[in-house]
């Protein structure tokens, strides 16, 4: 089974679509149809890195070499053969670095140091920084990509890296529409608890 990542696409600072990324590429393909010419950008919606598409022949032709860029799902139903360990959680053995003090603390902690490490990176998952700073980079790449020559491109970074909702909002609001909501969308995590 092929999952599709999802994707958003703008030609210029308009978003024409979102969604799968072989309905996003339908709807691009129409517009390329219809100017060849057109600036379209299109964007993966959780990394924010742009998505290279092939356009050339027919819909079919462009929805074909689609496949290849699909992410492969595992289905719940299908029997897969793993290795020791603890096949149902998915655990895979791998090989960690670590000073002798970091061992000895980690051979201490109730579970020994498997469990320690899983613990710890549960935490730290949990916790705002990782989802702060991916908040941040995917904001930036957008905005670095769209905004980049929009008044206020500079002070509107500085504030989403400072978390400042409320100059990241003055900075913005001059900017096209789409552009503006699809930055702030994504600047949430960034901006979270800075609410004017």
């Amino acid at each position: 089974m092929q999952q599709q990542r999802s994707c958003t696409a703008f030609r210029g600072p308009k978003r024409i679509a979102s969604g799968p990324l072989s309905d996003v590429a339908l709807t691009v393909k129409a517009a390329l149809d219809e100017d060849e010419t057109a600036s379209i950008l299109i964007f993966d919606t959780a990394t924010v890195h742009p998505v290279e598409v092939d356009f050339r022949g027919t819909q079919a032709d462009v929805l074909s070499r689609l496949e290849t860029s699909a992410i492969p799902v595992e289905r719940a139903d299908t029997k897969v053969r793993r290795g020791p360990g603890r096949p149902k959680l998915g655990v895979v053995a791998r090989e960690v670095t670590l000073l002798p003090r970091h061992w000895d603390w980690l051979g201490k902690q109730p579970g020994g140091a498997s469990v320690a490490l899983r613990k710890l990176v549960e935490e730290a998952k949990r916790g705002k920084g990782d989802g702060l700073r991916q908040s941040q980079e995917a904001a930036y790449r957008f905005m670095a990509a769209m905004a980049g020559n929009e008044p206020g491109f500079e002070e509107a970074a500085r504030a989403l890296f400072a978390g400042n909702r409320a100059r990241f909002d003055d900075e913005v609001a001059a900017w096209p529409p789409d552009v503006r909501e699809h930055a702030k969308l994504l600047a949430e995590d960034a901006l979270e608890g800075q609410r004017d």
